[in-house]
C-alpha cells in the first residue's frame, strides 16, 4: 500500500493506493480481509466507520443460530439437499444457494479453528438442531452472542496478519462509471473540521462492500443503534438491487435493541400497553382473544415463530405482531411484563395447546410467574437485560414491531460480484436470500460470500485500476461531496439533520415496513423525494461533527426511495402479501372481523417465487427488470473433469 498526498479541487487530501479495500468490520468484512491475505492477495486494507459498531458485533437473540451442513448424527444430508432447501425459499438464485451449501462446512470449521466454541459431543460431532424453514438439524449456536464471538475471533486473525484497518472513515462514494469501480472516497469523521484532512481517497482495483443491511431507513428497528448501512451509496455507483421488497420483521425490545424471541415468549409474559405518560395501563391482547388458553398458546408460539409471517396471521401467532402494531399506531407504548401472569392470576397449564404444554412440562416450568419461569429456563436471558440496566423482576420491557433483516440487497453473481466490475458485496449488503430463509443462514452467507469474493479477487483482481479514469471520477465525487458538505454546514438552513432523519425513518416504519398500502407508500415516496432533493438546501448540520450524520442521511434517503419504488413495482406486477410483508388489498379477505381495513389482503399464490426483481438507479430514476431465477447448477462430480478444470486455474474462478 502506498500513501501520499494529492491536490484535487484546490485542496490537499490523503490518498492510498492498493489492490483491494474492504468496507466494514463485521463478520463478513473481517473474513473477506482474512481470506484475501490467506489467498496471497495482501495489498489490502479495511475501512470502517467504527470498529466496535455494526450488527455482527452488537446483535443477537435468545439463541443466535449459525446454519450449516449437518455434521452429526445418523440423519442423511448433502450439499445438494441443503442447496435445495435454500433455493426453496423463493426468489433465490440456485448457483448462490449451491455455493452457500458447498462452503458452509468450510466456513464453519474455519471459525472453529479460530476459536468460536461451537458445541460438539465427546466424539467430535458438531451437534445441531432444527431452525425455521429447516428440514434437517443443521442449526448450531454458541448462545445469544454467536455473531459477536465470530467477529471477535476474525478480528484477532486480521490483527495477527497486521492487515491495515482505517477506523473512523465513512465511505461516502464508490468511484465508479457504472461499469467498473476504481476507488473509494471517505469522510474522516474524526478530522472533519480540517478541510485538508476531511476527505480521504483510495485508489484500488476492487472494493468489497460489507456494510450490512440498510438499517437506518427504519425508525422501529432491532438493528444495533450504531449500525446504519450504506446500500444507497452502492446504488449511486450503479450497483443493482435485488429482492429489495423482502425483509424480516419481528418483536424486539426498544432499549436495548434485542429480539424478544425464544424463551422470552415461551415463559408467557403479559402484553401491556400504556399512554405516553405511562397511564391507562392494560392487557390489550384480551381485547382480541376471548379465550385465555388461545391467547397463551399464541404467545408461546411467538417464541418458535418469531418473525412476522403473513401466512400466520389468520389462525396463527403473527396476529400478536399485528395487535402490537395497532397499539403502536394509536400512539401507545407496548411492554412485556414478566412480573405477573397474563390476567393477573394463576395459569391453568393444562389448557394450553399440546406443543406449549409439552415444552413447558419437559422444561419443568409449569409454575410461578413469567420471570420465575424465565430464570429457571434461561438465566442468561435475564442477565442480558440486567447488565443493560433493565431488571425484568421489577419493571416491564418496552417492545415494538421492528425491522430485523433485509433478505434482499445488492445483486451478485456466484462470486459475489455486483454488476459493477470490481465491486463485490458480502454479508447482509448482498442479496443472497429470497422470501424465506432458514434461521441462521445469514451468518453462513456472510462467511461464504466474503470467501468467494476473496478467492476471485486473488485470482483475477490484480492491479490498482486505470489512472486517468480514477482521476476523473475522484474529481467528480470530491466536488459533489464538498458542495454537499459545505451546503449542510450553512447555519441558515431550517431543518436539523436529526429532525429530518427521525421523521423519515418513522414514516418508513409506518408505511414501508411489515404493513404496506399502495396509497401510503406512494405518499411517502413523494415526501422522500422532496427530502432527498432538498437536503442540500434545507438540511442543517449543527457542527462539523454532524457531517457524518448528513452524509449518512443522504445515503439513507436514496435508499428509501429505491426500496419504496421496488415495493410499488412489485405491486404493479401483481404481487401479493408474502414473507414478512402484508400488502393492503381492498379486493382481498379480512382474516378477523375485528381488524381494520388496513388488514384486508391477498396471500401471494407463489407464482412469482421463481422470479427475481432487479433495479438500477440511473442517477435520476429507478429502472426495473424481472427475470427467472438461476437454477441450481447441474451436478458435475466426475473427478477427472473437475480436477482438470481446477488445475487449469482460471476455469474454476
Amino acid at each position: 500500500m502506498e500513501e501520499r498526498r494529492i491536490s484535487c479541487h484546490g485542496i490537499s487530501l490523503r490518498e492510498y493506493r492498493l489492490n483491494t479495500v474492504v468496507v466494514g468490520t463485521g463478520a463478513a468484512g473481517y473474513n473477506a480481509a482474512d481470506q484475501l491475505f490467506s489467498c496471497g492477495q495482501q495489498d489490502i486494507a479495511v475501512v470502517t466507520e467504527g470498529i466496535n459498531r455494526g450488527t455482527s458485533r452488537n446483535t443477537g437473540s435468545d439463541k443466535q443460530t449459525y446454519y450449516k451442513l449437518t455434521l452429526s448424527g445418523e440423519e442423511a444430508d448433502s450439499i445438494r439437499e441443503m442447496a435445495q432447501t435454500l433455493f426453496d425459499g423463493q426468489c433465490v438464485d440456485g448457483d448462490i444457494a449451491l455455493c452457500e451449501a458447498a462452503l458452509s462446512a468450510q466456513g464453519f470449521l474455519k471459525l472453529v479453528g479460530l476459536g468460536v466454541p461451537f458445541p460438539r459431543n465427546r466424539w467430535g460431532e458438531y451437534i445441531g438442531y432444527k431452525t425455521d424453514h429447516d428440514p434437517r438439524r443443521r442449526a448450531t449456536s454458541v448462545g445469544p452472542y454467536t455473531s459477536k464471538i465470530m467477529t471477535e475471533c476474525l478480528q484477532r486473525s486480521v490483527e495477527e496478519k497486521q492487515i491495515p484497518v482505517f477506523d473512523g472513515l465513512l465511505a461516502i462514494a464508490i468511484l465508479s462509471d457504472g461499469q467498473s469501480c476504481c476507488g473509494l472516497l471517505c469522510l474522516d469523521c474524526r478530522n472533519a473540521e480540517q478541510e485538508d484532512m476531511r476527505y480521504v481517497a483510495f485508489r484500488c482495483q476492487n472494493v468489497i462492500w460489507a456494510t450490512g443491511g440498510p438499517a437506518g431507513i427504519y425508525g422501529d428497528s432491532v438493528y444495533p443503534a450504531g449500525h446504519f448501512g450504506a446500500t444507497g451509496t452502492a446504488f449511486a455507483a450503479g450497483a443493482a438491487g435485488k429482492n429489495l421488497t423482502e425483509w424480516q420483521y419481528g418483536l424486539a425490545s426498544v432499549n436495548p435493541r434485542w429480539n424478544v424471541s425464544g424463551t422470552y415468549m415461551q415463559v408467557l409474559p403479559r402484553f401491556i400497553s400504556a399512554k405516553e405518560d405511562g397511564t391507562d395501563e392494560r392487557e390489550f391482547l384480551y381485547d382480541f382473544f376471548s379465550n385465555p388458553a388461545e391467547l397463551l398458546t399464541m404467545v408461546f408460539l411467538k417464541g418458535y415463530q418469531w418473525p412476522f409471517d403473513v401466512r400466520k396471521v389468520a389462525g396463527g401467532s403473527s396476529i400478536v405482531d399485528i395487535l402490537v402494531y395497532l397499539e403502536q399506531k394509536k400512539g401507545r407504548k407496548v411492554f412485556l411484563d414478566f412480573r405477573a401472569n397474563p390476567g393477573g392470576g394463576e395459569i391453568d397449564f393444562g389448557q394450553l395447546g399440546q406443543e406449549a404444554l409439552d415444552y413447558l412440562q419437559q422444561a419443568g416450568a409449569c409454575f410461578g410467574t413469567p420471570f420465575e419461569r424465565l430464570l429457571h429456563m434461561n438465566q442468561p436471558a435475564v442477565e442480558f437485560y440486567r447488565a443493560r440496566g433493565v431488571d425484568l423482576s421489577r419493571e416491564p420491557l418496552e417492545i415494538a414491531l421492528c425491522a430485523q433483516h433485509n433478505n434482499g440487497g445488492l445483486a451478485i453473481d456466484s462470486w459475489w460480484q455486483t454488476n459493477v466490475k470490481g465491486l463485490f458485496a458480502a454479508g447482509e449488503a448482498a442479496a443472497s436470500h429470497g422470501v424465506y430463509r432458514p434461521g441462521g443462514s445469514a451468518l453462513n452467507a456472510g462467511q461464504v460470500g466474503s470467501a468467494r469474493a476473496a478467492q476471485y479477487i486473488a485470482c483475477h483482481g490484480h492491479g490498482t485500476g486505470d489512472e486517468e479514469g480514477y482521476r476523473v471520477l475522484l474529481e467528480k465525487e470530491l466536488g459533489r461531496a464538498r458542495e454537499f458538505g459545505n451546503a449542510v454546514l450553512d447555519s441558515s438552513h431550517p431543518l436539523e439533520i436529526r429532525t429530518i432523519w427521525n421523521e423519515t425513518a418513522a414514516d418508513m416504519s409506518r408505511f414501508g415496513a411489515s404493513i404496506r398500502s399502495r396509497s401510503g407508500m406512494e405518499q411517502l415516496l413523494e415526501r422522500v423525494k422532496e427530502r432527498r432533493e432538498g437536503l442540500g438546501s434545507n438540511g442543517r448540520a449543527a457542527s462539523y461533527g454532524q457531517l457524518q450524520q448528513a452524509f449518512r442521511l443522504r445515503d439513507m434517503l436514496l435508499c428509501q426511495q429505491v426500496y419504496l419504488e421496488a415495493m410499488l413495482d412489485y405491486l404493479d406486477k401483481g404481487g401479493g402479501s408474502r414473507g414478512s410483508a402484508l400488502y393492503t388489498d381492498p379486493e382481498g379477505l379480512r382474516p378477523y372481523a375485528e381488524l381494520p381495513d388496513e388488514f384486508i389482503y391477498k396471500l401471494d399464490n407463489g407464482s412469482m417465487g421463481d422470479k427475481v426483481q432487479e433495479v438500477c438507479w440511473n442517477g435520476s430514476k429507478c429502472e426495473f427488470s424481472w427475470r427467472e431465477v438461476r437454477a441450481v447448477p447441474e451436478d458435475d462430480d466426475f473427478f477427472e473433469n473437475v480436477w482438470r478444470e481446477f488445475r487449469e486455474n482460471g476455469n474454476v474462478y
